[in-house]
């Protein structure tokens, strides 16, 4: 466990060029806080407690104003940059060394029991206030753009765009944070 915690600093540490310190980001960084007690309730959600694990989940929630259901299923290196007003829904899947801008809902379209929330896979950015909504996939190594709206599955190496967004193809020389705060791709 130690180790994981160490792991999750260690990323915080290197996707935020603010970051000064190992202390600061344990201690400062509502994201990484969020991502720590979800760990906590999704243990508790697999064992079938789930009343204790949504009622986790909902402290956590006042205190970091990121709202992460016990039931989503979260990789390693998980980082939420800023944090407040993310949410992410019961059925979302998020791959290892996913980073989520504030603002940003993984959510569903339906009132159907099942799969109803995005999946996104390794190495996905998402930037501030971005929408993916429904059983969607998002390929590996995507961005999604500021404010997009994602409604339909997009393949590995995409760019996403727009509201609805569409995708484009990302090139080798396209690099995740230069892409997340360039102009072009902010809606």
């Amino acid at each position: 466990m130690l180790s994981r915690v160490r792991e999750d600093i260690a990323a915080a540490r290197h996707r935020d060029p603010a970051a000064r310190s190992g202390v600061e980001v344990a201690l400062l960084y509502p994201g990484l806080h969020a991502v720590w007690g979800h760990r906590v309730w999704h243990a508790l959600w697999q064992r079938g407690l789930r009343f204790v694990a949504r009622m986790g989940s909902q402290i956590t929630r006042w205190v970091t104003g990121i709202e992460i259901h016990p039931g989503a299923r979260i990789g390693r290196r998980f980082f939420i940059d800023h944090g407040t007003g993310v949410v992410i829904g019961e059925t979302a899947e998020i791959g290892d060394d996913v980073m989520l801008y504030h603002g940003v809902t993984l959510g569903g379209r339906t009132r159907d029991h099942g799969k109803r929330h995005p999946t996104l896979e390794d190495g996905v950015s998402v930037g501030a206030g971005a929408k993916i909504l429904g059983p969607v996939r998002v390929g590996a190594r995507s961005v999604v753009g500021a404010n997009a709206v994602v409604t339909k599955d997009a393949p590995a190496d995409s760019i996403l765009v727009g509201v609805p967004a569409k995708p484009r193809r990302r090139t080798d020389s396209d690099d995740s944070r230069a892409l997340l705060t360039a102009p072009d791709y902010v809606i």
